[in-house]
């Protein structure tokens, strides 16, 4: 596994530590503003990957699947994060801290209307990945060199219309209770 491929490891692994540290910190230490702090600090996690990535490429790398990755992640980040964040802090409050209500399971046509609205926001992460990924293309300006980022794009292009037909199918066949 090259560089880049282990710090999209470390940035997701460094994600996950800020948001169990923020809400530790939040809830069992009760210091709310240390604990907004750390949870500020996934953006920051986001730069970081971004840097790096330029950087290897601004040196002469040819890309890799690592790279359109991060370019992904970063896309994923920056568009599902609060969510993610939101899910995070609710499973904590509610099982761990034994406080606050139990996170609501969707069915029928309320989970179609939310996995829809997921798939809306994969489309947003969905055209920052892929402009950055153009961008990074354009900038290099050597195919050669940019080949993995286009075979990335075009994969998750593919996989965002797999996501439509799934979020469509919830709306004929609707996610039943205790399934």
């Amino acid at each position: 596994m090259n560089f880049i491929a282990w710090m999209i490891v470390a940035c997701e692994i460094g994600f996950w530590i800020v948001i169990i540290l923020g809400l530790f910190t939040r809830y069992v230490l009760k210091k709310n503003k240390l604990g907004l702090f750390f949870l500020a600090l996934t953006p920051i996690i986001d730069l970081i990957l971004l840097i790096i990535t330029a950087a290897d490429l601004y040196r002469g790398a040819t890309a890799t699947a690592a790279h359109a990755i991060a370019a992904v992640y970063i896309g994923v980040s920056i568009v599902f994060g609060k969510s993610m964040i939101r899910w995070a802090d609710e499973r904590f409050r509610y099982y761990v801290i034994k406080e606050g209500p139990k996170p609501i399971k969707l069915y029928g046509i309320e989970y179609s209307k939310h996995y829809l609205k997921g798939w809306g926001k994969h489309v947003l992460s969905y055209l920052i990945g892929a402009g950055t990924l153009a961008g990074v293309i354009f900038f290099i300006n050597d195919s050669s060199r940019t080949e993995a980022l286009l075979r990335v794009l075009q994969i998750w292009t593919f996989v965002l219309g797999i996501d439509f037909i799934i979020s469509i199918s919830y709306f004929v066949w609707p996610r039943k209770k205790g399934v």
